[in-house]
């Protein structure tokens, strides 16, 4: 060992269950979201949507009509790829870009009523399957696995 490289103090990351490595909750909440988009996928599917378009149609529905820039940063998309699911979301009806009073150049995306409809079936279809996400925790773990990782994503301090 060179006297430039410390001394090895920690696990290495495995990504395994036990994994002690500083990696290890980035890497579990990566496997939890992958677990959960595939469950909250198979919802989407027989509507003819991806999980991608219902980020989109959440922000439309919370906020109203937004600008691309802004819904790009709100689903952590880039410019092209939120191009690419509004293209998608006008074709099918479920949303329409309008001029922005008083910008030549930009347009806001606005949910239609079927895409409000379509909104709503998405939460019938998905609630069954979000029960199947938790089935393997005890009464009150979901609970409070929303609130644990609420307070980590929305901290108190605002500073997330």
């Amino acid at each position: 060992m060179t006297a430039d490289v410390p001394p090895r103090t920690t696990a290495r990351a495995t990504d395994r269950p036990g994994d002690t490595s500083p990696f290890a909750l980035g890497l579990l909440l990566r496997r939890a979201h992958w677990h959960a988009a595939a469950v909250m996928g198979e919802a989407l599917r027989p509507l003819g949507i991806e999980l991608r378009h219902f980020a989109v149609l959440i922000v439309l529905v919370d906020r109203g009509p937004t600008v691309q820039r802004d819904l790009a940063a709100e689903t952590g998309s880039d410019k092209a790829g939120i191009m690419r699911i509004v293209d998608d979301l006008e074709s099918k009806g479920l949303a329409v870009r309008k001029p922005v009073p008083g910008d030549r150049r930009a347009r806001a995306v606005e949910i239609t009523p079927r895409g409000i409809e379509l909104f709503d079936a998405a939460h019938v279809l998905a609630a069954p399957l979000s029960e199947r996400l938790v089935a393997e925790l005890a009464p009150g773990d979901a609970e409070q696995l929303v609130d644990l990782l609420t307070r980590f994503v929305y901290p108190a301090d605002g500073k997330a």
